[in-house]
């Protein structure tokens, strides 16, 4: 690799870390409305059900979204885990294996 490949992939490096430090950075010095604080609390859960569901459907163009099987099937489990344990990593470790046990049986 040249040595400007080498300084772009540092200069990306660089801004990606800065866009996420920058606002903890600014942020801490002031009180946050409680309002705000409030809205922020539901930000990552938001995200994180947009991602689950966006992992559940199959788009085609020209069609309707269709049901992604394997991991829907993966997913329940995970979610009677979540609900039972309440703990994240319980979750991860069991929708792992979800998907492994399904990929290893051939529903994939």
């Amino acid at each position: 690799m040249t040595t400007k490949v080498y300084i772009t992939i540092i200069l990306c490096g660089l801004v990606t870390w800065l866009i996420r430090v920058i606002p903890f950075a600014l942020v801490k010095n002031f009180k946050l409305p409680d309002w705000l604080t409030h809205f922020l609390s539901f930000v990552p859960v938001a995200i994180l059900s947009a991602i689950f569901v966006e992992s559940l459907l199959v788009t085609r163009t020209g069609h309707f979204p269709g049901l992604n099987v394997p991991n829907f099937l993966a997913s329940i489990p995970a979610i009677i885990t979540a609900v039972i344990s309440k703990s994240l990593l319980a979750v991860v470790v069991v929708g792992v294996i979800a998907m492994a046990a399904i990929r290893f049986l051939g529903w994939a």
